[in-house]
This record gives C-alpha cells, structure tokens and sequence, in this order.
C-alpha cells in the first residue's frame, strides 16, 4: 500500500480525536444531543485548524445510521461512504474552483430532491469567500429557507469577504489558531504509535514554525522524518527550517548586557556561516527577550521547555527590567524594518546595534537624595550558563580577581529637591526637617508651622503632603481652608468644581488628614465661593505667570528681536511654552 502522509492519515474521524476548538465542539456536541440543529453553519479561521474536518465529521453526525448524536459509530455505510469520500449525500464544493453563478445553479437545481440514501442531503462548500456576487445571490435564498432535508457547512479563511446577508443566515464558529503547546503535545502522540524517535526539543521547533496550522505542523512532521531518515533530531530540524542554534540568540543577548559591540559581530559572523534566516533569529530574539522580562517580574513562570531556565535566569539578572522592554521593542521594530534593508544581515546587526546606541546610561529615581548617587551594574551572566556554539572556540572568559570589561552602569541620580520657605513637620520628626519637604511653589515669608495643629494659609503645603489622586485630589485641590477650630476643619469647596463632590470623597480626604495628623478629626466641606486662593487656583497662577515670564524673556533675545526685525517676521506666543510645563 502506498504511504499516506501523516496529515491525511492522522486526520480526527470524530469529535473525541479533536486537538483544541473546544469552544466549537461545545456548541455543536449541544446541539447534536439536544436536537437543536441550524440549517446552515459557517466556520472561519486561518489553514490547518479544522475548518473541513469539523465540517465532515458534524456530516456524519446528521447521516450516521444510528442516528443523529454528537458520536458517529463510524461504522455504518454512511459514516464509512463519507469517511472515504463517496457519499452521493455529501456534495462536497470547492468554491475556489467553482466560483460562477452557472455553478451555482448548477448545483441548487437538485436542492429539492430528498437525499438518496442517507437522513440529510448536506452541501459543504469549502473556500465560500471565492464565490461571484452573482453566486451569493443565487444562494442566498435557499440558504435562508432550504428543505428540512438540507444543511449547509460553510468554511471560509476570509470571512471579511463573505456578504452580510450570507453571514446572518449561518451560524458562525470562528477557530482559533493551535498554540505550539498542543501542537507539539499531538506531534508526540502521533509520532509515538508511529514509532518515530524524536527529541523534544525539536517538536518545539516544528510547533512553532507552524504558525497555528495543525496540517502544517504534520507536513513539517513528514519533512523532518524524511529529513532525518526516520527519526526527528533538534539539529536536522534546525538546519531543514533554516533556524538558528539557540545558543547564538544567547551569546547575543549576552553581549548586549554586556555593551560589547565586538562580540555582538562576531556572533553574527559565526551565524552566518550556517545560512541562518536573520528574520527567524529576530524572531527567537524577541522570543528571548520576552522571557526574560516574565524571569524579572515572575521568576517562577518561566518556560522551561527548551532547558535553559538557569540561562534566562542569569540573563533575567544582568539586564534591568526597563533595558529587557527597550530591547525587545526595538527587535520588534527591527523585524519590521529588515524588509527595507539592503541584505537581512546588515538589517540584524543594526537592530543589535541600535540596542546598544539606544540604552540608556542613567535612570532618574527621585526618592535618592545627591548625597546618595551610586553606581547600579548589572550583575554579569554566569560563567557556568555559556555553551559552546558548533566547533568554532569561543572567546575565553577573564579568570576570576581579574578586571572584567566596562559595563555600561546604571547611574541612580537623585532629582533636587526645592528649597522651602515654610517646612512643615509632622509629630516627632523636628530631628530630620527633610523628610517632609514643602513643595517649590510656598510663599516665601510665611512663618514656619507644625503640622499637628495647621492654619488655613497652610492648605496648600498640607495637601502635598496627603497623597491623594485621581478625583479627591481634584477636590481637595479646589478647597479652601477656612478655619481650624480644635479637632473640627472647615473647608469650602469651589461651586464650580462641586458637581461630582460626595460624601465618599469626604471621607477620603478626612481619612488622609487623620492619617497625616495622627488624630482624630471632622471635616466640613461646604460648596460656595472661596474668599482667597485655593490650591489649583495657586498652581494656575504660578503657571501664568511663568508663562509671561517665558514670553517676556523670548521677546526680550536680542538675537531673536534682530532676526524678526531681518526677515519682517512674528513672533507667535501660542507656541512658547516654558521648560518646565
């Protein structure tokens, strides 16, 4: 007998065989055991996923002889006559194929006759998208209302292109794309009772290279047996896809950890003595990149399929979490920009490159004080995680006690902190006047206060101190202290922001003022017209008048004032704007 190809021969005969699209057979395993069956069913989703499989298999659910059930015994003439493609019940239609308004008609003429030998007379029309304008409309009303001895199955890889009228007239089933995880679970027990040797790793390989596509993976499967004369190594799979060893993505990686641009060339030039696909290592790259960043945020969630959860691990250590998020933003970036380099080595060498150029060399952490700048290096990747990439030698590490090269450090530089004219201090901490600084915009010459017991001209400096965001702020923003008499606070809150003002939001801010004083306190906030300056009232004052300042000091550059007075020009003041809004 000749050799059938593993997508054929391993092809599911009924719902039990099914890998994934639970969420289809679901619905139609009710449907089937409840007899709530729809005349027409669409089922949508990219090659390889079950589309035709699904379609043929709910066939032989309608027809088998046992009756209609979520479980053809697959032994009856029907179910057989169908399995092997000769059931005159079963009009199977390519629409690619078949796509003219005569073909149609063609194929409707003998919609009304009862079906020859089995329960239903089932039309499954595969590719439905390729269909005329002219078909559509030949179809669509006996889709709509066809003889109860009809059902149409519907399948389509596009269905942007199907007519709405068509869509609302079937019931829908869109099927997702495999995840290499049950790819590469249903490889191992087909290649298993076909008792082909395999390694692991390999079948990753393949799951992955096949894009979502069951049929794919298999044909793959059947390359790679005959690849590698009957048996599935990690390196025959490698070099039969074009994809490169891991071992280099890690020694890349590595070397941008390291700010090494010597090193990061030499690992391509070493790729590219085995004809990789640079776009397929751009790809294993991000695939990399990603888990390292899951290492730095979620050690234990790392994947450990491939075997090399210690590597990321190291590598997880030696890059920061915001250098990991450039990294891999710029390899995405990068695979989209391959396409419009001159050759796709150049394109990958510049992506590792511009990992380099664009890596920041300080991050700005404003809880540090300028008393406490201090150098942050990424911890070095173990020397014990390197692998030795084919036969060529790789470049000795220093021994230990020895210098290593520079890393680019990660400077943590503290941001200044504003003078302040009025501090204000909470209980007992008069001994370090600098854990409670006062924001840059305090009146100067107010007479310094104490936090346990504040004036109504200390609101502003208070709220900085309170916390509070989103909506509260808002408010509290807007509010006016009006007077402190003993534990009870009165404020009045600006009528024209008190629309969205409830009690909750009252109980927030007495919340944080209690939190802040350390006692107990009342609050009375009382909608109406503040009789001084609020809070956002104070801060958009200091806006203007920065901004007239910023005006002021451009209107007054003299290079500027020659330049308009040289070229008849004007000054447009919408677009000045100071440094520091």
């Amino acid at each position: 007998m000749s050799y059938q190809v593993l997508a054929r021969k391993w092809r599911p005969k009924s719902f039990r065989e099914m890998v994934g699209q639970e969420h289809v057979l679901q619905a139609l395993v009710n449907a089937l055991d409840h007899d709530r069956l729809h005349h027409a069913y669409l089922f949508t989703g990219t090659r390889g996923v079950g589309k035709t499989t699904i379609a043929r298999i709910l066939a032989k659910c309608l027809n088998c002889e046992e009756g209609v059930s979520s479980e053809p015994c697959g032994k009856c003439g029907s179910c057989l006559e169908i399995a092997e493609g000769r059931s005159v019940d079963l009009l199977e239609v390519d629409a690619a194929s078949r796509t003219k308004v005569e073909d149609t008609r063609e194929l409707l003429e003998n919609v009304q006759y009862a079906p020859t030998r089995s329960r239903y007379k089932v039309y499954l029309i595969d590719e439905v998208h390729m269909l005329s304008t002219s078909s559509f409309n030949a179809l669509l009303k006996t889709l709509e209302e066809p003889p109860p001895h009809v059902k149409f199955l519907l399948a389509t890889t596009d269905p942007q292109k199907l007519p709405a009228t068509v869509l609302s007239r079937c019931l829908q089933f869109n099927l997702k794309n495999m995840p290499p995880e049950q790819i590469v679970g249903h490889l191992a027990n087909v290649l298993e009772q076909e008792m082909v040797s395999f390694e692991e790793p390999a079948l990753w390989l393949l799951g992955r290279a096949a894009s979502g596509s069951m049929r794919d993976a298999l044909s793959l499967t059947d390359q790679a047996i005959a690849f590698g004369s009957g048996k599935i190594t990690e390196a025959d799979v490698r070099s039969m896809l074009g994809s490169v060893d891991l071992s280099f993505v890690y020694l890349l990686l590595e070397g941008v950890a390291a700010g090494d641009p010597a090193e990061l060339l030499a690992v391509v030039a070493r790729m590219a003595e085995h004809a990789p696909d640079f776009e397929g290592s751009c790809d294993e790259l991000i695939s990399l990149t990603h888990r390292v960043a899951i290492a730095q945020a979620v050690p234990d969630a790392v994947d450990n399929s491939w075997g090399d959860a210690e590597r990321v691990a190291a590598l997880a250590g030696a890059i920061t979490a915001e250098d990991a998020q450039l990294f891999y933003q710029i390899a995405i970036n990068g695979k989209r920009d391959m396409a419009m380099s001159p050759d796709p080595r150049s394109g990958f060498e510049m992506l590792l490159l511009r990992m380099l150029a664009f890596r920041p060399a300080a991050v700005i952490d404003e809880s540090l004080d300028a008393t406490q700048l201090q150098d942050v290096t990424p911890t070095p990747v173990a020397d014990n995680a390197a692998l030795e990439v084919g036969d060529s030698a790789k470049k000795p590490r220093e021994p230990a006690g020895e210098v290593a090269p520079p890393v680019p450090s990660v400077a943590r530089v503290a941001a200044p902190v504003a003078e302040a004219s009025e501090p204000l201090q909470a209980p007992g901490a008069a001994a370090n006047p600098a854990a409670n600084p006062v924001s840059a915009g305090a009146a100067a010459g107010e007479a310094p206060g104490v936090v346990s017991d504040p004036r109504p001209e200390q609101w502003p400096q208070l709220l900085e101190q309170l916390g509070l965001k989103g909506m509260v702020q808002n408010i509290a923003a807007n509010m006016e202290l009006q007077s402190v008499s003993g534990n009870e606070l009165t404020f009045v809150l600006d009528e024209q922001n008190a629309s969205l003002f409830n009690d909750s939001h009252r109980g927030k801010i007495l919340l944080a003022l209690q939190n802040y004083l350390g006692r107990e306190l009342s609050v009375v906030i009382t909608p109406g017209q503040p009789t001084g300056e609020t809070p956002a009232m104070r801060h958009a004052r200091a806006v203007r008048e920065r901004q007239q300042q910023a005006v002021a000091e451009i209107e007054g550059d003299q290079r500027l004032q020659a330049l308009i007075n040289r070229f008849d020009g004007e000054l447009d003041k919408q677009s000045i704007a100071p440094l520091d809004s």
